[in-house]
């Protein structure tokens, strides 16, 4: 049995026009996946600080910061909120003081990395008998012995606060509401209870 070996016709070489067409076609397909992926990712929403009306804060974060307020009073202890919701231009100033502005570093947290951002937060300090703003957490204005900041503290903490003075890196006048919630569940748009 003979085999004959099979001819196959020679490639042809293609001309130079449909190489360039070629690869013009590829460049343009390249393009416009590029182009629907850019879109793709432009209507990705960014993550938003929820900024609400009025002053701002959670409802439930209201409300235990005014019956702070009141219980200190009744105890001869006056407070003053120093600090609420801030929005995340106003956190970025603050962040931006002690490093490309003047003033010391107050903040590690940029613009959406603060449960002030989402009002969940509060700062306090304490006014004596003038009414000067103090953050001396020695300070017995009211007399009992007991340092007036650690009265305010406890009594955050049985309203349902958190204390920054707990942490690591003591913030001894915040307090916060956190539901649970981690700042990127927040700024992923997750929501804490307003009831």
């Amino acid at each position: 049995m003979e085999t004959r070996a099979q001819t196959y016709p020679a490639p042809r070489r293609a001309s130079s026009r449909r190489k360039w067409f070629g690869l013009l076609l590829c460049a343009a397909g390249c393009l416009l996946l590029l182009n629907l992926w850019n879109a793709e990712s432009e209507s990705q929403p960014e993550p938003k600080v929820r900024e609400t009306a009025a002053s701002a804060l959670n409802p439930i974060v209201e409300k235990a910061k005014r019956q702070l307020v009141g219980q200190m009073a009744d105890k001869g202890i006056r407070v003053l909120i120093s600090d609420e919701f801030r929005s995340a231009e106003e956190q970025d100033k603050l962040y931006e003081q002690g490093r490309t502005a003047s003033g010391s570093v107050v903040t590690n947290a940029r613009g959406g990395e603060s449960y002030h951002n989402y009002g969940l937060a509060i700062d306090f300090a304490l006014l004596d008998q003038a009414g000067n703003a103090l953050w001396d957490l020695e300070y017995d204005g009211n007399g009992n012995g007991v340092s007036d900041w650690m009265e305010v503290v406890d009594a955050a903490k049985e309203l349902g606060f958190e204390w920054g003075g707990d942490w690591a890196n003591p913030d001894y006048p915040h307090l916060q509401m956190t539901f649970g919630l981690s700042i990127r569940e927040l700024q992923r748009g997750k929501q804490p209870p307003v009831e």
